[in-house]
């Protein structure tokens, strides 16, 4: 780089000579450094499920069940739900009430590679 291409940081001295100067602090993009990198994604749809448990049934059972009818799985109470993004396990959680609707409450997240 020449001089001239640096006198924008450098500020001269009475003789015209470059004085010695650090160059000035760069600011990070908005919202944290990289912050910006992410933005493309935030607007990304994700499928997100919270499976309670599983259970096989055979196509006759599954005509007969109607209103009422009880399903069991293969899942205790109070034991954690698995929850997938875009059917990947991602996270394990507990079912929680919030102004009678059910939410979740993450309590675990599963490492990529788990």
């Amino acid at each position: 780089m020449s001089d001239t291409e640096n006198m924008d940081w450098q500020e001269l001295d009475q003789d015209g000579a470059a004085a010695e100067q650090e160059p000035p602090a760069q600011t990070p993009p908005e919202g944290g450094e990289g912050a910006g990198d992410l933005d493309a994604v935030f607007d990304v749809p994700v499928k997100v499920s919270a499976v309670l448990g599983i259970t096989k049934l055979t196509i006759s059972q599954l005509l007969k069940l109607g209103s009422g009818s009880v399903v069991e799985l293969d899942r205790k109470v109070g034991e954690a739900i698995d929850i997938y993004v875009n059917n990947r396990l991602v996270a394990r959680g507990e079912v929680v009430l919030l102004e009678e609707k059910l939410g979740i409450t993450m309590t675990e997240i599963i490492k990529a590679n788990e």
